[in-house]
């Protein structure tokens, strides 16, 4: 191993976990290069994220890093997530968790199309989210899944169906918070625009190119598990 890769490796691994871009253009193309063009870089930096549990996704020849399930270093636990959105029950939680979801889909065709909306709003989040949850206020034996699992699902079900639709007649004008669910989309939103997976612009959210890695690269590396009980169910 040459020390000089090591260090390049290394200098990759720094920025990405800081924040900084690394892409085929920009102050740091020397850095993306090197990651396609020298094998030994690109090995130690694979062994490198492999052992601290982070993945590594390009999207539009640039580079991005995200933690692996379960990482307690780079990631949330339960517990930080909802201090962080302000939340203080796990079906609050677990709803939020359920948005992110949504709003994911939004932008997912299939595996061999990605066609990213220019943007969204709240009010299609809640549609949409207010559709997939539907199925478990009528019926909770709906899908072939544990019986843990089917009890989270009614319970976010049953705790979204119980809030009101808005708490703000213009949209411009919401704000964030536990009060109903276009205020409870607003608090997811706000959650990501802090984690630069979108900006916010009159009401409209526009993706960065941060979470269009993420969403494009989750249903390739876990095959959409939430996805597929949803799509089985509608066919149905």
């Amino acid at each position: 191993m040459e020390m000089k890769n090591l260090e390049k490796a290394m200098d990759i691994y720094a920025r990405l976990v800081t924040g900084e871009e690394i892409g085929r253009s920009g102050a740091n193309a020397s850095l993306y290069e090197d990651y396609y063009s020298n094998a030994e870089v690109y090995e130690i930096l694979g062994v490198l994220l492999k052992k601290l549990n982070l993945h590594i996704y390009e999207y539009k020849e640039s580079l991005f890093l995200t933690p692996g399930d379960g990482n307690r270093v780079f990631g949330y636990t339960n517990e930080e997530l909802k201090r962080a959105m302000g939340l203080r029950y796990n079906k609050e939680l677990y709803l939020a968790f359920f948005i992110i979801y949504e709003i994911m889909l939004s932008f997912y065709s299939d595996s061999a199309s990605y066609q990213f909306k220019e943007y969204i709003r709240i009010e299609n989040i809640v549609e949409d989210v207010t559709k997939s949850l539907s199925v478990f206020t009528k019926d909770i034996a709906i899908y072939d899944m544990e019986q843990e699992k089917e009890e989270s699902f009614k319970t976010v079900a049953l705790f979204w169906d119980e809030l009101p639709a808005s708490t703000s007649e213009n949209q411009e004008d919401l704000r964030a918070s536990r009060a109903s669910k276009s205020s409870f989309v607003k608090l997811v939103f706000n959650f990501m625009i802090n984690e630069n997976l979108f900006v916010e612009v009159s009401g409209r959210y526009y993706p960065t190119m941060r979470v269009k890695a993420l969403i494009e690269n989750y249903f390739e590396d876990y095959r959409g598990e939430i996805y597929d009980a949803l799509s089985n169910k509608k066919e149905d």
